[in-house]
């Protein structure tokens, strides 16, 4: 007998808006709201009804993160908390830890809703890629339904709310508590919403699921399975012709299927491509399947799903492998705030996340710890970088008073459900995590959980291998946690890496979370020594990267394991970036908010560390780079430790022309001088500091020359790029130098900048990396931190000239030009 359909309000509500863009086709328009919104931070009685008056409500573009305007407060989600991973022995008050933003309360977004192509035989679907947090959403002042995780994607069937061919009214009111978190969350609308129209008989939002089951050098199998949905007993032979198109838009495969109204409602295809070209992080080749549901003659619906070709492999004492070729990852732990930009989502800004990531040779990212943006995802499949995709950071068990355990039993099948129906077509994505450093892990029944978890993940997609970022050693091996996950990932824990092994019957593990070094950009801390939970009275870290918490490591600790432990596959650091809130070692500490984790600041400017790893990781490109800086006065005579972190293995350091010995990495007790080269008795001089570095046949290859800076003299601008798309979204990223005479950077420069932008585009937000620092991010002036602050700029709807204006007293300003263009889109 056939198979009933699902009725279309509980499908929308458990399949999302597949990550593909759909193809043009009358029988389909999809829309993108992202103008003409109406916003008010506060409850307001009656918004949702469409005679509301809202005019005098703020007008705002989605995505829109209403916090992140500040202004910043120590009494904002101020939590009293003891940190277990602290070793705290009771409760303290945490100012900073959410970042000190006005993200807690209620606000609600109001939108007219035309909706043109919508009539008779039609279904409507608003489709949310996230909305923080608690979202009630209603159409014409009807709640069409609910959805609480504020970092999952969820659509709902709207089709028996609208008025066709009349006006309609769209309201979502936001609720975020106190908290709910242990880092800035953001707030408000701060992904995309869109309204996807179709005929009735269509596939529904995340209706395909793509395989590739066998992969040759002369072919690739692909496994397609398309959903169909149709209006309750309106059962009709139909039909699905589905196009494979390479990545120059030749067809090289196609199909055609019939489906006779008793088969059911999910067609199976198998298509096979010639010489298909693989994904790889080095290699991001992508194919499209394109597919057209037919009744008889009538086009019913189009869908593309773009994929790539790869196949991967996890083997007891081999690691991973992708396409056949083992490799360890080389990756980065991310939050999902944008620096400056708050949660608000930006293609460009990510973008230029994962341009940085790429140039220091990381090839995956974690998306801790929840589900990411799909703009990211996306990226990561054009860019070259494995994902391993987060779900959680709480099971049943609190880590914080309001945060997800409180949703967990009734929510988390639909969120796992989602989060992999969403993002399962995507070669970027190489595993599920179903959550971080639960507290489950040292209950009885929380390997249970974990394994209930795992089995959705394998029922919904069984090509991915499932994961849990674990910190509790001792009874994620006592209680099977360990034992029951696809995956084995610890945090913190090189030291014990032999042992899991020993213990655990999957023959290989990973470090989920690694390093959580500490830092602050341009900062120096004198005297030079290693240690752990350091604090000074400024409230930054130094930059010779010698500092972790009490819980954590260096860097070259965790490298040590990675290189002399073939079973170990690779690492994701804590962080990739800085990012708002989690201010460790400073939790009890104001003006401290935001974390000092990243190789990269706030404001995406590279610390020294970011060099540390890319000497290690970008194997196509040379690093020498030096540290610190040498402007010193008054350390004139005292020892100040020189470090060089090369891809070289040798180097030679100079002060003023003389020599201070020649150091070679090597292997060592200390690991240290295992993968750094260190000169710990280097006498202060002002001048110069010359590095000259040698490769394996001891011939000089490479120099750096760092020297002492004269007073501030000037501003000058660097952008990281001079074309930009006239499509209202774009951004550049502008560095802001205060710099000497001679072109040197001034390192102790505080100086206020001023920026004003002119011609096509706009200011968007500024930042200075400085984790202390409480000015706005939205006004076009802050006080340079290192001597160094970034602007951001975005282009607007017209192709022209932008032009960037940077000001500050005593110094001559500087001004540069970038262009739009429709073309650059």
């Amino acid at each position: 007998m056939p198979r009933p359909a699902l009725p279309l309000k509980a499908l929308a509500a458990t399949l999302l808006l597949l990550a593909a863009r759909p193809a043009t086709a009358q029988a389909r328009h999809e829309y993108l709201l992202d103008t003409n919104w109406k916003f008010s931070k506060g409850d307001v009685a009656g918004a949702q009804n469409p005679a509301f008056k809202d005019a005098k409500w703020q007008t705002v573009r989605v995505p829109h993160d209403w916090a992140i305007a500040g202004p910043f407060d120590g009494n904002n989600d101020l939590q009293a908390v003891k940190i277990e991973q602290n070793n705290e022995a009771k409760a303290t008050l945490k100012a900073g830890r959410t970042g000190g933003l006005p993200f807690i309360g209620t606000g609600w977004y109001r939108r007219r809703l035309a909706v043109p192509q919508f009539g008779a035989g039609q279904r409507a679907v608003l489709l949310f890629d996230g909305a923080m947090s608690n979202a009630h959403v209603f159409v014409n002042g009807k709640e069409v339904g609910f959805w609480p995780y504020g970092y999952n994607s969820f659509s709902f069937d709207i089709t028996s709310f609208l008025n066709p061919g009349g006006d309609n009214v769209l309201a979502v009111r936001l609720q975020n508590q106190p908290e709910t978190s242990r880092w800035y969350p953001g707030a408000g609308l701060y992904r995309n919403v869109h309204l996807i129209v179709t005929d009735d008989v269509h596939i529904p939002v995340w209706g395909t699921y793509l395989a590739t089951p066998e992969i040759t050098a002369s072919f690739a199998k692909v496994k397609l399975r398309t959903t169909v949905a149709t209006p309750t007993g309106a059962y009709q032979p139909l039909r699905l012709d589905t196009e494979i198109r390479d990545a120059a838009g030749q067809v090289v495969a196609t199909t055609s299927t019939p489906l006779a109204a008793t088969d059911g409602l999910e067609f199976e295809q198998n298509l096979v491509v010639p010489q298909p070209k693989l994904w790889a992080p080095e290699t991001p080749v992508l194919y499209t399947a394109s597919s057209k549901l037919y009744a008889g003659d009538a086009l019913k619906d189009a869908y593309t799903t773009r994929f790539g070709i790869r196949s991967f492999k996890f083997e007891a004492g081999k690691g991973f492998s992708l396409n056949g070729q083992p490799r360890k990852f080389k990756g980065v732990c991310n939050h999902h705030d944008l620096g400056p930009l708050g949660a608000a989502i930006n293609t460009a800004a990510l973008r230029r996340q994962l341009t940085l990531l790429k140039d220091m040779g990381c090839d995956a990212v974690r998306t801790s710890h929840n589900m990411p943006a799909p703009e990211l995802v996306s990226l990561c499949d054009e860019m070259g970088f494995m994902l391993m995709v987060e779900a959680f950071d709480e099971w049943k068990s609190p880590k914080v008073k309001n945060g997800y355990s409180q949703y967990f039993d009734e929510w988390s099948e639909r969120d796992i459900v989602n989060m992999v129906h969403r993002d399962r077509n995507h070669p970027s994505v190489v595993m599920w995590s179903i959550g971080n450093e639960v507290p489950d892990q040292s209950t009885p029944g929380g390997n249970k959980i974990a394994k209930r978890l795992q089995d959705i993940c394998h029922r919904e997609d069984p090509t991915r291998l499932v994961m849990a970022g674990m910190d509790r050693f001792d009874d994620d091996l006592k209680n099977n946690f360990a034992s029951v996950l696809d995956v084995p990932g610890f945090n913190y824990k090189p030291h014990r890496y032999a042992e899991a092994f020993g213990k655990l019957p999957q023959g290989f593990l990973f470090g989920s979370e690694t390093a959580s070094t500490v830092s602050s950009r341009g900062v120096y801390k004198f005297p030079v020594v290693k240690g752990k939970d350091k604090k000074y009275d400024d409230q930054q870290s130094s930059s010779y990267d010698l500092e972790a918490c009490n819980w954590s490591q260096t860097p070259d600790e965790e490298f040590v394991a990675q290189d002399d432990l073939p079973y170990v596959m690779g690492e994701f650091v804590w962080t990739g970036f800085d990012y708002l809130g989690e201010p460790t070692p400073y939790d009890e500490k104001w003006p401290s908010h935001s974390s000092m984790f990243g190789m990269l600041d706030l404001a995406t400017m590279p610390k020294d560390r970011f060099y540390l790893y890319r000497a290690r990781w970008n194997t196509a490109a040379a690093t020498l780079h030096l540290l610190p800086h040498w402007t010193w006065p008054g350390r004139e005579g005292q020892p100040t430790p020189v470090f060089c972190y090369t891809s070289y293995p040798s180097a030679e350091l100079f002060v003023n022309g003389q020599s201070q010995g020649r150091q070679t990495k090597g292997p060592s007790d200390q690991p240290q001088t295992r993968y750094r080269l260190m000169w710990n008795d280097v006498k202060y001089a002002p001048g110069a500091l010359k590095v000259v570095a040698y490769d394996a046949q001891g011939k000089a290859v490479a120099e750096e020359t760092v020297r002492t800076a004269g007073k501030p003299d000037h501003i000058r601008l660097v952008a990281d790029r001079t074309a930009l798309a006239a499509d209202g979204q774009d951004l550049a990223y502008v560095t802001a130098r205060v710099e000497d005479a001679q072109g040197n950077l001034c390192p102790a420069a505080a100086t206020e900048l001023k920026f004003a932008v002119s011609g096509a585009g706009t200011f968007r937000a500024v930042g200075n990396g400085d984790p202390t620092n409480l000015e706005s991010f939205q006004k076009p002036q802050m006080k340079a931190f290192s001597g160094q602050v970034m602007a951001i700029v975005q282009a607007s709807n017209k192709a022209g000239a932008l032009r960037l204006k940077a000001t500050g007293a005593g110094l001559k300003s500087d001004e540069i030009e970038l262009k739009t263009s429709t073309a650059a889109q």
